[in-house]
């Protein structure tokens, strides 16, 4: 036991736990502590907006595999993280989020600022931990980094703001982490019976996957089986794009060789996966899940076990422990899958080819809505940029070893067809809470985890303006990334249901934007504004040269014709009715 203030607990409980970066705004809820952050050993990096530090925060966890943090000021700071939080969530990502509340002889009062913290965040962190004795700073704030960690999610520590002060006798709690096995021998058992017999197994590699750093595992498990491995959607990063079995992502604007090839299955393996709704969908006219396969799933939550999809065997394990195991027990067993192994490999490289030549062919959308704006395009002044053809180019032109995160939106979205990645944590999305301002900020978050890797954020012109303030933050504390912004003067993926259900009456959906690259500029970042197709790959590897060699932030601007992708879920409107007379026309 030593003698110190909470607020020195507080900071040593954070050193325990590695703590070197926090993200937020400083405010005098926390102001004692955060006096002592930079003796500690902790960089507090300031942004513009709290939503921007908990989108940081997420971004620093997934590339790190670490604690991602962030702090605000009681009430309003802390309410506009809530959003972040919720996208953390839905990416598994252990953040930290730190509240401090308004002082214990205020509360109820109506004073400064006061707000009731804990059910702002209860369903969107893993646990929350509530300071009730300024004695108890220490354990508490331990408990949530290891909650966040154990739960795989964020946590919430809320701290009354007069418990930072005081004296107290406390030990410095030391992290505790779980060793997760492969699960039960049992079920292990059960998985191996049934790949014995499977004539065409595939690997669906998820989040999980990535999160318990088993790529490797997985590709093992994969060569053992010699079985296509596809990857679950927005987990790009989960197994190598180089290899031979990699297939491509699963769900929205996906891979169709992908969704051939588990078309096929007979036996599939969810690896770290919760086969989330939005990721089987069937698209590109598709239903592509199998309906007699039968699944193996494995993840870290039991929860997740057939919650989703009825399944066969569910096991409760770490993704590369289980994948490791079932290797093993696999080795000297005869499968049945061996006798068509070479079948199999043509088939998949025939899948990926054809994919490929179709990308490749793929340079405007066919709907006769696109092809309107494609012959209203070529009226304008000035080349509108096809968006499939941008994002083909910018494929080509991405760096080895680059960090891409992608936000909410029509071409953000059919970006998912074109990003491969040959290497784990390279992959940022909103995930399941498709929140629109979300790829800057988490970017800057991975590039301060990850300085020596390029960083690329894509975003459309309706979600960069939520968060193109965050260039601030990266000009002013030298976390320097690449920002490619898609021009296309709308709300894309909304304006497509517009499109298909509302006869083209578009209320809403139209933007006029000035210039982003000029707006980068007054920021103090570098500008560039592309509207010819053949200087897009050159203007993405200009900046990230300048990302990489001199330090500097570059916003990109792609001036992108109207043309929209498919809508995210074609289930999810109708054809309006209308009964009043009014409305009538309005069909």
């Amino acid at each position: 036991m030593a003698r110190m203030t909470p607020s020195e607990a507080f900071v040593e409980t954070l050193v325990a736990n590695g703590v070197t970066d926090i993200f937020g705004i400083m405010g005098s809820a926390f102001m004692d502590a955060m006096d002592i952050f930079a003796p500690a050993g902790i960089r507090l990096v300031p942004v513009v907006h709290e939503q921007g530090a908990a989108h940081m925060a997420d971004g620093y966890a997934r590339a790190s595999g670490r604690h991602g943090v962030v702090i605000g000021q009681n009430g309003p700071g802390i309410s506009n993280c809530v959003t972040a939080v919720a996208a953390a969530y839905w990416a598994h990502s252990p953040v930290v989020m730190i509240t401090p509340e308004t002082g214990t002889m205020g509360m109820g009062l109506g004073g400064f600022q006061e707000a009731n913290q804990l059910p702002m965040f209860q369903e969107f962190v893993k646990y929350q931990g509530h300071v009730n004795n300024p004695n108890r700073m220490a354990e508490f704030t331990g408990r949530c980094f290891d909650r966040a960690m154990s739960e795989i999610g964020p946590t919430q520590l809320n701290i009354p703001r007069d418990y930072f002060y005081g004296d107290i006798d406390v030990e410095i709690p030391q992290p505790m982490r779980l060793d997760r096995g492969p699960g039960g021998e049992k079920v292990l058992a059960e998985a191996v019976e049934l790949l014995a017999q499977a004539k065409f197994p595939v690997i669906l590699s998820g989040g999980g996957v990535v999160m318990a750093d088993a790529v490797q595992e997985c590709v093992a498990f994969a060569e053992r089986l010699g079985a296509p491995v596809v990857n679950s959607y927005l987990h790009n990063d989960s197994f190598p794009a180089d290899h031979e079995l990699w297939c491509g992502p699963l769900g929205y604007q996906g891979s169709k060789a992908a969704m051939k090839l588990i078309a096929q299955a007979d036996v599939i393996v969810a690896l770290g996966s919760r086969l989330g709704p939005f990721g089987t969908l069937p698209q590109h006219g598709m239903d592509y899940w199998p309906k007699d396969a039968k699944i193996i799933q494995i993840d870290a939550d039991h929860k997740m076990l057939g919650l989703v999809k009825k399944i066969s065997v569910g096991i409760c394990g770490d993704a590369g422990s289980a994948a490791t195991a079932l290797t093993r027990m696999l080795s000297d067993k005869t499968l049945a899958c061996d006798a068509n192994r070479a079948d199999r490999a043509a088939t998949i490289a025939g899948e990926k080819k054809d994919w490929e030549a179709e990308l490749d062919a793929w340079k405007h959308e066919t709907d006769d809505f696109s092809q309107d704006m494609l012959a209203e395009a070529e009226k304008e002044e000035g080349n509108w940029l096809a968006p499939r053809q941008v994002l083909r180019e910018l494929e080509n032109a991405l760096p080895a070893d680059v960090m891409v995160s992608t936000d909410i939106g029509n071409i953000n979205s059919v970006a998912n067809s074109y990003l491969r990645f040959n290497r784990p944590r390279s992959f940022f999305a909103p995930m399941s809470f498709g929140n629109c301002g979300y790829a800057l900020p988490t970017m800057i978050g991975a590039k301060a985890a990850a300085p020596e890797r390029p960083a690329i954020a894509y975003a459309g012109d309706g979600a960069w303006a939520m968060s193109m303030n965050e260039v601030l933050t990266a000009v002013r504390h030298d976390i320097p990334v690449t920002a490619v912004v898609f021009h296309n003067r709308q709300w894309g993926a909304e304006k497509k249901n517009q499109v298909d259900f509302y006869g083209r009456r578009f209320v809403a959906g139209e933007l006029d934007s000035p210039s982003f690259a000029e707006i980068g500029r007054s920021m103090g970042s570098e500008g560039i504004t592309v509207d010819e197709m053949g200087d897009v790959g050159a203007a993405l590897k200009k900046a990230v040269d300048m990302q990489m060699n001199d330090g500097k932030t570059t916003v990109v601007e792609i001036m992108c014709n109207r043309e929209l992708g498919d809508p995210f879920r074609k289930d999810a409107l109708s054809k309006p009715v209308r009964h009043l007379a009014k409305y009538k026309d309005y069909v």
